[in-house]
């Protein structure tokens, strides 16, 4: 006989997606990993059918077979906009994989994952940026993120460009010297920016290897290249800047609250971005605190999806022992 799951959990960014079918009690019946999540590049239909194969890959593996859900909590990437969190919401109810369906950007997943209550601060920075605030009531903070024409500033991609176009004009002449002209290419075995500006533009560097840049960025600036430092420095600067945006949308500057941080860029606990975003939080919302998400954020689509439910608290409690490999 099938049991019901009362969440489908999904969790999917660009580069990976992760899927759950959660109990009422937090039990965790089912999990599986796959591919992004990307309609900008395919289209909403072919996005959902990558999400579907996965789905479908973690029904199979259930110890009971899976005979409905009764909300699919999805926090995708690629949903900025309540136009798009309209479009996809619509798209997954015409899917059927649960009665009711809400659809949140995927740093709300991040932020839930790290907080014991819907309540706080995340800023997520990996190959772009983005941050979210949210509290029990329901109401919300956060930012378009699309990149530079929403004001963006930072993440790993946006880094990398920073570092190269720093690198070349210091390797011309038209720029200040920085240590970044000899690091970067020779990250590659090359021996000018020059080169490795060449190789980039004509593909014999991939562009999916240019994510590699960024430890070399941090590493120049940790060794004291002014150049550097000043990106890592700047860095900084926007996630505190989103922050305190964010804290003060929802009415907490002055009370104790966590600002989690997420995403690749900010997880590898650079010392000088992580002993800069401390100072300057601290100069701007003193009673805040700041920790580094650790857990999976597909924890936190199926913790929103437990809240929706009115889960009692021994089920969210359940849920996050599994994610955390301790006893449930």
């Amino acid at each position: 006989m099938g049991v019901t799951a009362a969440v489908l959990a999904i969790d999917a960014g660009n580069s990976k997606s992760d899927v759950a079918f959660v109990g009422d009690d937090g039990t965790v019946l089912a999990a599986a990993r796959g591919p992004g999540f990307q309609p900008p590049r395919v289209g909403v239909g072919p996005a959902l059918d990558v999400l579907a194969a996965i789905v479908g890959e973690a029904r199979a593996s259930a110890g009971r077979p899976v005979a409905g859900v009764r909300h699919v909590s999805a926090c995708l990437a690629n949903a900025d906009f309540p136009a798009e969190e309209a479009e996809l919401t619509a798209a997954l109810h015409a899917r059927a994989w649960g009665r009711t369906v809400e659809v949140r950007n995927d740093t709300f997943a991040i932020l839930r994952a790290g907080v014991d209550e819907p309540r706080g601060v995340a800023v997520v920075c990996g190959a772009g940026i983005n941050c979210v605030g949210m509290l029990p009531d329901g109401r919300t903070a956060r930012f378009p993120s699309v990149g530079r024409i929403s004001g963006d500033w930072g993440g790993g991609s946006f880094l990398v460009e920073e570092a190269l176009w720093c690198a070349a004009r210091a390797e011309d002449g038209r720029g200040e010297p920085t240590e970044l002209a000899r690091a970067l290419p020779a990250h590659f075995g090359l021996d000018s920016v020059y080169a490795l500006v060449e190789a980039l533009h004509l593909g014999r560097i991939p562009a999916g290897r240019r994510h590699e840049l960024t430890p070399v960025l941090f590493a120049a600036g940790a060794a004291g290249d002014p150049v550097a430092r000043s990106l890592v420095e700047r860095q900084a600067e926007e996630v505190v800047a989103l922050a305190t945006v964010a804290l003060g949308r929802l009415g907490l500057l002055d009370e104790e609250v966590p600002v989690l941080l997420g995403g690749s860029v900010l997880a590898a606990r650079h010392p000088r971005l992580d002993g800069r975003i401390t100072e300057l939080l601290a100069a701007r919302a003193p009673k805040a605190t700041v920790h580094v998400v650790t857990e999976p954020p597909v924890l936190g689509a199926a913790l929103l999806g437990l809240d929706r439910l009115g889960a009692p608290a021994g089920a969210r409690a359940r849920l996050r022992a599994h994610y955390a490999g301790g006893p449930e």
